[in-house]
């Protein structure tokens, strides 16, 4: 979102370098004042009156996620302003937006956030010096704006210059996916993980991050007749609260064909 109302926010102060990005001073400049302190019912607080607020961050999170809290309740303060807004863990981070239906202002705030943080316009120019997407990528990124792992991959899946998808697993199933774009819609992940799949022991048996991408055939991951015909790479990490992402790679040119190929698979066996 280069026109989105996070960026205008940062080119307003003149920010150019994502070290430049300091959501404190934002928030002051927004008439908010930031306070860390423990927090028992909820991971993050907003509570304003006329052009003025106090945001209460839990201070035991770790803290790229206390960073993403914040950025999450500055969007409630510019998008939400007068309500009195409470933000469970789930709530924060849940990224509702990938969900069908329409987006919530847990949703929005989530997007707000991601924008902040990892704004296109300074991220732009930096993706330029990766070919492919895998989570070297999403780590170095990362750590350049101190932002996490999973706001990072979503963004980076965003941006729409690779050939990547994620899908949220927890132990009931799919909870969410994000595909850009330049992935035809055709690819769309099955509800259950494969039993062997990788991602499969990460959520049900080491709950680690694996060490390194891995091959596996695509129709562990979609249940499409071509599916059979193709190898994709998956590599997952853990998130709180037993579930997973995984980010999957698509490097046969062929799987981003934009027709459905099945068809003329069956007809060739």
């Amino acid at each position: 979102m280069s026109n989105s109302a996070a960026e205008k926010l940062l080119k307003a102060y003149g920010i150019v370098r994502p070290e430049d990005i300091d959501l404190e001073a934002i928030a002051w400049g927004l008439g908010a004042k930031v306070k860390y302190r423990p927090l028992k019912c909820c991971e993050a607080r907003i509570c304003g009156h006329g052009d003025r607020a106090i945001i209460s961050i839990d201070n035991g999170k770790l803290p790229q996620r206390r960073r993403f809290s914040l950025g999450h309740e500055i969007g409630h303060w510019i998008y939400h302003r007068g309500q009195l807004l409470i933000c469970r863990s789930e709530e924060i981070g849940g990224f509702a937006g990938f969900r069908r239906g329409p987006v919530s202002p847990e949703g929005v705030a989530d997007q707000f956030a991601s924008d902040l943080i990892l704004p296109s316009y300074i991220l732009t120019p930096i993706l330029k010096d990766y070919r492919t997407l895998n989570l070297k990528a999403v780590k170095e990124i990362a750590t350049t704006f101190k932002a996490s792992m999973t706001a990072t991959a979503i963004k980076l899946v965003q941006s729409n210059r690779f050939h990547a998808m994620l899908v949220c697993h927890g132990t009931l199933g799919r909870e969410w996916f994000l595909r850009p774009p330049c992935v035809p819609d055709r690819w769309f992940p099955q509800d259950d993980l494969d039993r062997e799949s990788y991602a499969f022991e990460a959520l049900f048996g080491s709950k680690v991050e694996q060490s390194h991408p891995r091959k596996i055939g695509a129709d562990a991951w979609f249940d499409r007749a071509e599916a059979k015909n193709y190898e994709i790479f998956e590599h997952t990490f853990p998130l709180p609260n037993d579930k997973i992402l995984t980010l999957l790679t698509f490097t046969d040119e062929n799987m981003m064909d934009e027709r459905d190929t099945s068809r003329s698979f069956r007809r060739g066996r």
